[in-house]
């Protein structure tokens, strides 16, 4: 689905679902099963007949992940597979019940105090008025990153040390999820723009100075 194509009634409707796992039309409340998550993409060149997303709904996604153009090998192998009669067979390999069991195995990583310190901090010195701030943040940000962010990255730190075969969240866990987390949640002001500067380069600036 690409977002910013919706109408705001839609945004509204998905709001909801990201929140609260239910949906409502008509006045009748439809609970949704879970697990549920909402995946959404997002052209950046054609902007016309677009509606932008509010960043209360930005909030609500765990990830902004930016797609470039395939590789030579890549762009091959996709033109070869999609312009042929071969039909995939698709086989479920995983259930929503594993799926669950999952999601509550990745809780159950352990995170040290100074790991979700460190989270923490990354996440609040993004904030032009917070005391932590730096410098370069209260030029070109206009508003940082809120607690969600610090949630989600303690999430996500956990998850990845899983993946890595790995029973405990490191510092270096929460610098490898930090840009796709904070891409969208960082929202830059007239002064960043005019420069050219994005939230991607204050996210470096803040990991460069923001220490363990």
């Amino acid at each position: 689905m690409k977002i910013n194509r919706t109408p705001p009634k839609t945004q509204a409707a998905l709001l909801q679902a990201m929140q609260e796992y239910k949906v409502t039309a008509g006045g009748v409340t439809h609970h949704l099963d879970l697990p549920f998550f909402v995946l959404a993409t997002q052209n950046p060149i054609e902007q016309e007949g677009t509606y932008p997303l509010p960043e209360a709904q930005l909030d609500r996604f765990m990830f902004n992940i930016q797609i470039d153009y395939p590789t030579l090998d890549q762009e091959k192998e996709i033109v070869a597979s999609t312009t042929c009669s071969y039909q995939p067979v698709l086989e479920k390999v995983v259930n929503a019940e594993k799926i669950l069991e999952i999601q509550d195995l990745v809780r159950k990583v352990p995170a040290s105090s100074h790991v979700i310190g460190y989270a923490v901090k990354l996440v609040r010195s993004s904030r032009p008025k917070e005391i932590e701030a730096l410098p370069f943040v209260k030029e070109w940000t206009e508003w940082g990153a809120g607690p969600r962010a610090s949630q989600y990255l303690i999430l996500a730190a956990k998850a990845r040390s899983i993946m890595d075969q790995r029973y405990v969240a490191s510092v270096e866990d929460v610098q490898a999820v930090i840009p796709s987390i904070l891409r969208h949640r960082i929202i830059t002001n007239f002064k960043a723009q005019a420069e050219g500067i994005t939230s991607l380069q204050i996210i470096e600036r803040l990991l460069q100075e923001v220490r363990p």
